[in-house]
């Protein structure tokens, strides 16, 4: 079980930059109260850089569990229901704020987030380690019931009603932030798809939309992310790394690892593997993997430095 104690990231994350942002909505912290009957929502937010130190300032109050992730990021969207089921069950007494790690890289840099899920708490300002990586529903009850203990020994006994720590990490933002258009009915179809879990009718969803308008970009990131998830299901880390291991040059074994890899937010270790696997691989044999590299890099951004380097060496390879 990971032994959650503010000492063990003294050092490790630095949220001094963020500590001191605007944060007039928090300072009225939420009374300590039951949350019976408050809507679930509540208790789980989207924060960005610039509400931080607000979410900061409610964690005097109750324990904020943070979790940083990603769309692309395939054990994310495995450990994030677990996440929000546990929050919800615990009535206001925890708060989830999710960051997305893409859309924030301040909050990114300040945790040192190396990889993706990373889970770390908040308690009175202070950071306290949790985990990273997806893990099994048992274990994060686990761990969340050490969470409470070190809360309760700093003194951070409240709880927040269902809707209040929306309105507080909101509040800097909603104000004047525009409704979002409704999706596209072959992007919806699609969406709907992944929350269901069928794969296959979200990639043929937007394998279509891709075909009525080929400049659709939404779409063709949305069709590598699914892709991605689709060819991770029911792969195993370990397995897969020892049988790349075992057959440097089998190009289906080193797709695996850096599918995986990628979706466990090591993306300068996939990158590396398949180019110094296309450049192994005869010239007649390398197609796939630079059409492999080439749908990774759109998953990952065109503008991402990581990109920007393995499309460089990818360039000084086929030259």
């Amino acid at each position: 079980m990971t032994d959650i104690s503010p000492a063990a990231l003294r050092g490790a994350v630095d949220l001094s930059s963020l500590r001191n942002r605007p944060a007039a909505a928090a300072e009225a912290a939420p009374a300590a109260s039951s949350a019976e009957g408050a809507a679930p929502g509540g208790f789980i937010v989207d924060v960005t850089d610039a509400t931080f130190g607000q979410i900061m300032e409610l964690s005097r109050t109750v324990p904020i569990v943070v979790d940083l992730w990603a769309e692309w990021c395939g054990p994310c969207k495995q450990l994030s229901p677990i996440l929000e089921k546990v929050v919800t069950e615990l009535g206001g007494r925890v708060v989830l704020a999710k960051v997305d790690v893409d859309a924030n890289p301040q909050l990114a840099q300040s945790f040192r987030a190396q990889s993706i899920p990373m889970v770390v708490a908040l308690i009175a300002g202070q950071p306290v380690p949790m985990f990273t990586g997806a893990v099994p529903e048992e274990q994060v009850r686990q761990v969340f019931d050490q969470l409470l203990q070190v809360a309760a020994q700093n003194g951070v006994t409240g709880s927040v009603a269902g809707g209040a720590a929306d309105s507080e990490a909101a509040d800097a933002d909603a104000s004047d932030e525009p409704q979002e258009a409704p999706l596209p009915p072959l992007h919806a179809e699609a969406f709907a798809a992944i929350e269901a879990g069928d794969f296959t009718a979200a990639i043929t969803a937007y394998e279509k939309a891709l075909a009525e308008n080929p400049r659709d970009e939404d779409a063709r990131a949305g069709l590598g992310q699914v892709r991605l998830l689709d060819r991770v299901q029911g792969l195993d880390l370990q397995e897969a790394r020892a049988a790349a291991a075992d057959a440097p040059l089998d190009v289906n074994a080193q797709f695996a690892v850096a599918d995986l890899d990628i979706s466990g937010g090591h993306v300068d270790d996939a990158f590396g593997r398949l180019l110094d696997l296309f450049a192994a691989l005869p010239t007649d044999e390398r197609a796939p993997v630079r059409e492999r590299l080439v749908e990774l890099f759109g998953l990952i951004g065109t503008a991402d430095p990581r990109v920007i380097a393995a499309r460089n060496r990818l360039s000084s390879l086929l030259f």
